[in-house]
């Protein structure tokens, strides 16, 4: 499946941004650093990836980005990571620019709470021995400068609230597996 051909159920239809991915094994694999050592895998060290997007339309004023594993051992999967008010100039997000202490997240960009509560990038954590587990990163373009959410939201939430303001969406899914 090319990921143009992801289906987003119940989400506007709406043009396609091209979302690139950087630094992954040949076999759109995370690398060990994209892994998360804060929830135990050996050698990750939640790193996140580059990511970099265009075919931005016009109107555009700001982007988000999420990370979601759709087969967590959950009853609704877990979010790894969500970034909200990314400014509509910013096309990439450097590596490592989920670690807000890392000085890499664009200004005024919001680092918001993933599942486990954190402002910040949790990488990869499959269970060992289950299938490959696919790493939605999206990115979608909105025609707003700020998103009126609280930066406690959950990205649940945060994405409920882009409903109306959605001009372009794209991802691209990563996989990991030990």
């Amino acid at each position: 499946m090319k990921n143009e051909d992801i289906v987003f159920n119940n989400l506007a239809k709406v043009p396609y941004l091209t979302v690139s991915v950087s630094g992954l094994t040949n076999d759109g694999f995370f690398q060990k650093k994209n892994y998360s050592g804060m929830f135990g895998i050996e050698g990750g060290q939640d790193v996140s990836p580059e990511v970099s997007w265009n075919d931005v339309p016009s109107g555009t004023k700001s982007f988000v980005v999420t990370m979601y594993d759709p087969d967590a051992p959950t009853e609704s999967g877990f979010w790894h990571w969500s970034i909200k008010d990314i400014p509509a100039d910013i096309t990439t997000l450097s590596e490592n620019a989920g670690d807000i202490n890392s000085g890499s997240l664009p200004e005024k960009a919001v680092a918001m709470p993933m599942d486990a509560r954190m402002n910040r990038y949790v990488g990869a954590a499959p269970a060992k021995g289950d299938q490959p587990h696919p790493y939605h990163i999206v990115v979608t373009a909105l025609d707003v400068d700020v998103l009126d959410v609280s930066p406690d939201s959950t990205p649940a939430f945060m994405n409920f609230n882009m409903i109306g303001h959605e001009l372009a969406r794209g991802s691209k899914i990563v996989y990991a597996q030990l």
